[in-house]
């Protein structure tokens, strides 16, 4: 069984960057366990000294609603 948690916020840019930075300290740490603030919620992952990344930028351009830019980054593992 899965168990998903997810959060949609709109954040000013220096706040993503200290979200980024403060997730970036997570793995660093080099602890067995991390935690992810996802919303109100934090949830502790156990991930390895390896991980799978996946990096996709999309551009899309619209006469009609005007340009939209996303970029997802998923990390992986398997415990």
């Amino acid at each position: 069984m899965a168990q998903r948690t997810t959060a949609d916020e709109t954040l000013p840019r220096d706040e993503l960057a200290a979200y980024l930075r403060d997730l970036a300290a997570e793995f660093e740490r080099g602890d067995e366990q991390i935690t992810v603030p996802v919303g109100n919620k934090n949830v502790a992952l156990t991930p390895p000294e390896t991980l799978d990344v996946s990096v996709e930028v999309v551009e899309r351009s619209s006469m009609l609603r005007g340009d939209r830019e996303t970029v997802d980054i998923e990390l992986s593992w398997k415990r």
